[in-house]
């Protein structure tokens, strides 16, 4: 619930979204320098540029490649950066194009239940507020960290990141739960996981939308609720065994597992062994393991396929399974994204200079690869690199 995580930054391209280990997601980088002018262009064909922007006729550029950064399209926004690493501000584009909401702040969160998290420079080094979907700000800067809207509140912090706390905030801006946490996260399925105490020695527990501890601070870690179900751990992240508890705080899979994903589609990825060489496999609600641990990299399903890596570091391929564990895309590509709207992102060649395309569920090349990054379709529109991670410019394609 950190500040908002663009995919793009830097050499290394990033497919993937949110997994159970990023809840600290990445920090954004801080710019100073306000662009005046950036000019958008819809194009009607494959390229409006052939020098400049050229792409065969598997797909079409609808955002042309202008942006330092990207962010996949949420709620008809996706959040856009110009500038370069040192200097940069950020704003938001419609679907077609258009700079609705001009670059002019520090750091942007995605749009999430109609407002859009941003921070404002200040002399102390800059406040958060949210802005709503024509840009007006509706609740003023004055927080020193906040996350995303959810079930009707928003995450925030009263003070620096060593002493202030934690509370939630309404969509008035009003204080619902008091400041009073050393750690929080947002709501999911009607409760928010909160600290007491410090980052070694703290328990996590939950709490409900009045700040009541529903579940009492026990564990040395956990994940948020999904489909009914948390991951939680006891014992030091090297030691600790992770198993599953209910909303009544009762452990329904016991501590066995050494790392865990929460749940999703009805099934959770698991690893037997250390973050090295220990294997991935996959359990049901019941804790029975329906896909053995064999895999050297975490499986993670998205539209009923998850990706697997077969093989260790670069000469490694990645294929997809079924939730049965059948292997239905054989592994054969460099890296990969998960499935969205029917598509995931595919990389053929290394990381300097490989390209990415995209596949269906078939594993049909259905976009060739010639970009040289490459996010998720959202809303109908993905995000692609042209150049490299230094220069290079991001804009959105279609298929």
């Amino acid at each position: 619930m950190a500040n908002l995580f663009f995919l793009f930054l830097g050499s290394t391209c990033i497919t993937t979204n949110s997994r159970h280990r990023s809840i600290l997601k990445p920090v954004v980088y801080r710019g100073i320098l306000l662009i005046s002018i950036c000019i958008l262009s819809v194009l009607s064909g494959c390229s409006k540029d052939a020098t400049e922007y050229s792409v065969d006729k598997s797909c079409q550029i609808v955002i042309n490649p202008q942006f330092f950064a990207v962010q996949e399209f949420k709620e008809g926004f996706a959040a856009i950066k110009v500038g370069d690493s040192i200097a940069a501000k950020q704003g938001f584009v419609d679907l077609q194009g258009k700079m609705l909401i001009a670059p002019k702040f520090d750091e942007v969160h995605d749009f999430s239940e109609g407002f859009a998290a941003v921070k404002v420079s200040d002399e102390n080094g800059g406040k958060y507020g949210f802005i709503n979907r024509r840009g007006k700000m509706v609740i003023t800067p004055q927080f020193f960290f906040v996350g995303d809207f959810s079930e009707g509140v928003a995450l925030m912090r009263d003070g620096d990141a060593f002493t202030g706390k934690y509370g939630f905030i309404d969509k008035r801006g009003k204080k619902v739960v008091a400041t009073k946490f050393d750690a929080e996260r947002g709501f999911k399925e009607g409760l928010a996981a909160m600290r007491i105490g410090d980052a070694i020695s703290g328990k996590w527990g939950f709490i409900d939308k009045q700040g009541t501890e529903v579940i009492t601070p026990q564990f040395d870690f956990v994940g948020d609720f999904s489909e009914g179900l948390a991951p939680m751990r006891m014992g030091s992240e090297k030691s600790g065994k992770w198993g599953f508890i209910d909303k009544q705080g009762k452990m329904v899979i016991n501590l066995q597992f050494d790392y865990v994903e929460p749940f999703k589609e009805g099934l959770a990825v698991v690893r037997i062994g250390d973050k090295n060489s220990g294997k991935w496999g996959v359990i049901d609600k019941q804790g029975k393991m329906v896909i053995n641990p064999q895999f050297d990299k975490e499986c993670r399903f998205s539209e009923a396929l998850s990706w697997v890596k077969i093989g260790e570091g670069k000469n490694g391929k990645h294929g997809f399974i079924d939730k049965q564990g059948r292997r239905v895309i054989n592994p054969q590509f460099d890296e990969v994204g998960d499935f969205s709207e029917g598509l995931a992102a595919v990389r053929i060649g290394d990381e300097n200079s490989g390209k990415w395309g995209f596949i269906d569920k078939q594993g049909k090349m259905v976009i060739n690869p010639q970009f040289d990054c490459a996010g998720s379709f959202s809303q109908g529109l993905a995000p692609v690199r042209i150049g490299n991670g230094t220069t290079g410019k991001w804009g959105f394609i279609r298929r």
